[in-house]
């Protein structure tokens, strides 16, 4: 839950790049493995839901 959180906030602040959906991605994956890692959880699952929500935040209008 905190790495779908940290992924859509820093996605967010991507506004005045107009970056692409892999843009946001990639930028999603690395903050939730990087929040995975500090608090001891799974890296790669954290980059996986941090990925996901990267891609997938302004579809759902949270990063516009």
């Amino acid at each position: 839950m905190a790495a779908l959180v940290g992924t859509t906030a820093i996605a967010g602040c991507t506004q005045g790049i107009n970056p692409t959906d892999t843009d946001r991605a990639l930028i999603g994956a690395g903050v939730g493995a990087t929040i995975a890692s500090v608090s001891g959880e799974n890296v790669v699952k954290g980059a996986a839901i941090g990925g996901a929500a990267g891609a997938l935040c302004n579809d759902a209008r949270l990063c516009e």
